[in-house]
């Protein structure tokens, strides 16, 4: 069954639905304007409508391919505009193409790559809550239908900052969970955001200084309002983007005064090893000449009563100043301050 609506639109704001576009446009009259909102069109359904509404072939060919930018192109019998939409779901962020058709009489919505059809029945839902905007023309439609959509992008934007603020939890919190991809993903996500949002603006601006001929003096207003929301999410955005720097910077000065403090604790430990066997080194000699006969030779031996404790406290001694030499090279309390100079914060 055809997701397609094809709507007449009294100048009262009632709506009555068609059961096709040639019914729709054989009641077309004065004091009406159509409505065809259209999903997932085939090329076919779209070069129907190119004779009697005036579509141009380039832009049809714009509806079908889903690798566009945003833009606005004025042609003689309409205006096209090619706009976004964006679903986050599991931490994904999809864009979603919507293409307009703004003529005199009639407005062609085509939503040809709509994955969440649940979205695209709210749009519907959010125009028949303005039945004053409707009898107004078809470029209060466009208003009505764009405000909806740059609504719901403010949803998506929040639920983009809420996962950056996780990440920064994270990354301050040093939590396992933490993964440098979460902020790569974040990253990229907004790139996609502002690079919409960007060109967006621009047709905002277009359409608010009267480039579109189809877009009455007193409908301006309201665009302008969309214009002010789009402002103020690209400020957002680049907020958040120069967030995703600091916070890579933060990650890595974290890691490297990891890096710092594990190195020092080693430093650490290898100066003990080394005071250890620097000590150890006479006291090697001095063992190894005494376990000898030479010691017995040079004290005599029958005096081993007092040429064995003479050996002792000779090894006492010599390790004694030993440390003592050491310690005065290099004083702990020294090797502490340092220690504490790289301790992550």
């Amino acid at each position: 069954m055809s997701a397609h609506r094809y709507l007449i639109i009294a100048d009262t704001g009632e709506m009555t639905e068609a059961p096709s576009a040639e019914a729709a446009l054989a009641a077309r009259g004065p004091g009406t304007y159509l409505w065809f909102d259209l999903v997932k069109p085939s090329r076919e359904e779209l070069l129907a409508l190119a004779k009697p509404l005036g579509l141009h072939p380039l832009a049809i060919e714009d509806c079908l391919d889903d690798d566009q930018i945003p833009k606005l192109e004025d042609f003689a019998d309409n205006t096209f505009i090619l706009f976004n939409r964006y679903h986050y779901k599991d931490r994904t962020l999809s864009v979603e193409e919507i293409d307009f058709f703004l003529g005199r009489d009639y407005l062609v919505s085509v939503a040809a790559h709509a994955n969440d059809l649940k979205a695209h029945h709210a749009l519907e839902a959010a125009v028949q809550h303005e039945p004053g905007a409707l009898a107004r023309g078809p470029d209060f439609l466009l208003h009505v239908i764009l405000d909806q959509i740059v609504d719901d992008k403010l949803r998506t934007i929040e639920a983009v900052q809420d996962d950056l603020d996780h990440v920064e939890e994270s990354i301050l919190a040093k939590s396992p969970s933490f993964s440098p991809a979460a902020v790569l993903r974040l990253r990229r996500e907004l790139l996609a955001l502002r690079k919409s949002l960007f060109h967006e603006r621009e047709i905002l601006v277009k359409v608010c200084r009267r480039d579109s001929p189809f877009v009455s003096e007193k409908a301006i207003y309201r665009f302008r309002d969309i214009y002010d929301h789009l402002v103020k999410f690209v400020e957002v955005v680049e907020i958040c983007r120069e967030m995703i720097a600091s916070l890579m910077e933060l990650h890595l000065s974290l890691v490297n005064n990891e890096l710092g403090h594990t190195a020092n604790r080693t430093g650490e430990v290898v100066r003990r090893l080394t005071i250890i066997t620097t000590v150890f080194m006479p006291l090697s000699f001095l063992a190894g000449v005494g376990g000898m006969s030479e010691w017995s030779m040079m004290t005599g031996a029958e005096n081993w009563w007092f040429s064995y404790p003479l050996f002792l406290l000779a090894c006492a001694g010599l390790g004694f100043i030993t440390y003592k030499v050491l310690k005065y090279l290099d004083p702990p309390k020294k090797l502490a301050q340092k220690a504490d100079a790289t301790r992550p914060f």
